[in-house]
């Protein structure tokens, strides 16, 4: 009986941290990919889009700092620093903070 409920309990917290870690907004390379950003930021680059690596350098001096990843976050959604950009404005707030986190450590 005590093993079954143990069971319960341990099921129901990996259910819990699913629900508020949830893959999609995980920091990497492949919610990069799955958002589209290597279109115009991977190795061919679209236009005037700078590359991951130039990206990140720049990010990098935000590292540990949420206040200013966060004003980062704002501007990226809201189409700044140099135009409008429809796939940026159409990420959610998690799916780009997750994003600009990801630069900020290294963007590998």
């Amino acid at each position: 009986m005590r093993y079954a409920l143990q069971q319960r309990i341990n099921r129901m917290g990996a259910l819990l941290v699913a629900l508020a870690c949830p893959m999609a907004v995980q920091a990497s390379a492949q919610l990069a990919l799955d958002k589209g950003c290597t279109n115009c930021h991977g190795a061919t680059l679209r236009g005037e889009a700078p590359g991951f690596e130039r990206l990140s350098a720049k990010l990098q001096k935000l590292r540990g700092d949420t206040a200013a990843e966060q004003k980062w976050v704002e501007k990226f959604l809201a189409g700044e620093p140099l135009e409008h950009i429809a796939a940026h404005e159409q990420l959610t707030p998690e799916s780009a903070r997750a994003l600009v986190r990801w630069l900020a450590e290294g963007g590998k």
